[in-house]
């Protein structure tokens, strides 16, 4: 593995650890499911990329593990954020439509620069072409938070 990809794995890190703290603020201040949704993938995508980092070098068989545990923690988080939503529309009530489209901007950004970070790396192992996969799919993610915080704004409902 390169060092080029190991320095971009830490930076990546770095950027997804600071936006799970700017996003689960902002989520928890807006009322916003769908930014506090996105910070939970910020921190999985941390711990995620963390994985990766530490089975570079290891076995075909410690990554693909690795792989394998990346998938079921998505599975979780994707049921976590589908019961939450429901949650958040019958029970809490309508989120600040500004903050989420602010937010989300700033998370598109952090993404993309991600996807940048990585583009050279996507054709790797199954877990270097699951961090660029994830960092590509969270930027359209992101996109998605966007709509959501337009849709709130224009219909004045969760």
């Amino acid at each position: 593995m390169s060092k080029g990809f190991k320095r971009a794995l830490w930076a990546v890190i770095v950027i997804n650890g600071g936006m799970f703290f700017v996003e689960i603020t902002a989520g928890a201040l807006a009322g916003s499911q769908a930014l506090q949704a996105d910070a939970l993938d910020f921190l999985g995508d941390t711990m995620t990329y963390g994985l990766s980092l530490y089975v570079i070098g290891m076995s075909v068989r410690a990554r693909t593990t690795a792989a394998l545990l990346k998938g079921f923690s998505l599975a979780g988080m994707g049921l976590w954020v589908f019961g939450s939503t429901i949650y958040q529309v019958f029970v809490l009530g309508l989120p600040q439509a500004e903050v989420m489209g602010l937010i989300g901007f700033l998370a598109l950004l952090a993404n993309s620069l991600t996807v940048l970070l990585f583009l050279r790396y996507r054709n790797g192992d199954a877990n270097v072409r699951s961090v660029w996969l994830c960092s590509r799919n969270d930027a359209i993610g992101n996109i998605a938070v966007m709509l959501a915080a337009g849709g709130v704004w224009i219909t004045t409902s969760a």
